[in-house]
Parts: structure tokens; C-alpha cells; sequence
């Protein structure tokens, strides 16, 4: 009998890894968290809405983000709010902030701090 019952993408990450190792990523995530979502009060980051920070070794930064919903007030203006948050980090050469939807946000992808703050714990 074959053990392999998985699907063929059963280990295949649905969002792309950060460049947790890079000198340059704790200051990007604290730039992330000076952006807040207008209608929560919380910042972005501990929200979940960055999937992605992706550094190059010439410290250009690719950030893949998403909104709480695709018709989110600010979703033509968020991407911008993070570039401009990034952009000022010494050492960054490039910002580009790509909004995806796959996968969808979800609450489970909030930090548990955020989840305090908006009472759900």
C-alpha cells in the first residue's frame, strides 16, 4: 500500500518565508508596526496583515501584505503607508509592498497581543 495519501503541495508554505536572519529585519518590523489599519486599533504587523518581508543582499525590501478584507477603505492607500514607514530605515535601498489575497487574512494570523488589545482573549 503507497504511504503517501498527502496532496502533491503538503509542505508547500502559503506564504513565501521572511528574511528573519537579515541584519535589517527587526527595524523593518518595527516600521511595519508604526501602520495602523484605520478602523482597528492595532498596528498592521501584530495584526498579520505583513505575510512577507523579504530582504536582498543589496537591502532591497519586497513586502507581500494583505488587508482584513478586499474591500477595506484604505486598500488603495496601505501599501504606500508601509513603503513610506520602510523607506526611512537607513540601510534600505528599495521598498516595493505587493497586496496578494492569497491566503486570505484570517484572525488567527494576529498576534496574541493584538488579540488582548481587541478582547479577544
Amino acid at each position: 500500500m503507497n504511504a503517501q495519501t498527502e496532496p502533491l503541495m503538503e509542505g508547500t508554505p502559503l506564504i513565501k518565508p521572511s528574511s528573519t536572519d537579515h541584519p535589517l529585519y527587526e527595524a523593518l518590523v518595527e516600521a511595519c508596526r508604526s501602520v495602523h489599519d484605520p478602523e482597528i486599533p492595532v498596528n498592521i504587523y501584530d495584526l498579520g496583515l505583513i505575510y512577507t518581508i523579504e530582504i536582498s543582499d543589496e537591502n532591497e525590501v519586497e513586502v507581500a501584505m494583505s488587508l482584513t478584507a478586499p474591500g477595506c477603505p484604505v486598500a488603495g492607500e496601505m501599501p504606500g503607508w508601509v513603503a513610506d514607514a520602510i523607506s526611512p530605515v537607513p540601510g534600505v535601498k528599495s521598498v516595493n509592498v505587493e497586496l496578494i489575497w492569497e491566503p486570505q487574512w484570517g484572525m488567527d494570523m494576529m498576534s496574541d497581543e493584538a488579540r488582548l488589545e481587541l478582547g479577544f482573549m
